[in-house]
């Protein structure tokens, strides 16, 4: 059995601490997967060329609208949210809410996990 890496560890620990958050997936900015912990039916690189691809339509809009650095991405939809973060200059991490999460606790794991995924990638 393989080891699990330290990226894997930190995102399955966010997992189990914050029900509400769904899935999770770490892709580099040109949108090839890292690390994800997605459900059995998503397709890991198809999920990475998304949110890498969102990401980068957010920070052309930020630039373009004069908002400065971009921080985040949230996608509302009736069935949950999605919320891309940018983790230094070479990843994205993605994360996938249920309908009811509440965004602030969400935003608060989600900020710890990325200053955790910083220090190990």
């Amino acid at each position: 059995m393989a080891r699990e890496s330290k990226l894997l560890k930190l995102m399955r620990n966010t997992l189990m601490e914050v029900p509400d958050i769904e899935a999770l997936a770490l892709v580099s900015m040109d949108g090839l997967p890292i690390e994800a912990i997605l459900a059995p039916e998503m397709e890991e690189d198809r999920v990475a060329a998304m949110g890498a691809a969102l990401l980068s339509l957010g920070e052309r809009a930020a630039e373009e609208l004069d908002k400065g650095k971009l921080e985040q991405v949230v996608v509302r939809t009736m069935k949950g949210d999605i919320v891309l973060t940018q983790v230094g200059d070479e990843a994205v991490l993605l994360a996938l809410m249920r309908k009811e999460a509440k965004l602030g606790l969400i935003f608060m794991a989600l900020k710890k996990l990325v200053r955790e995924l910083k220090k190990s990638l």
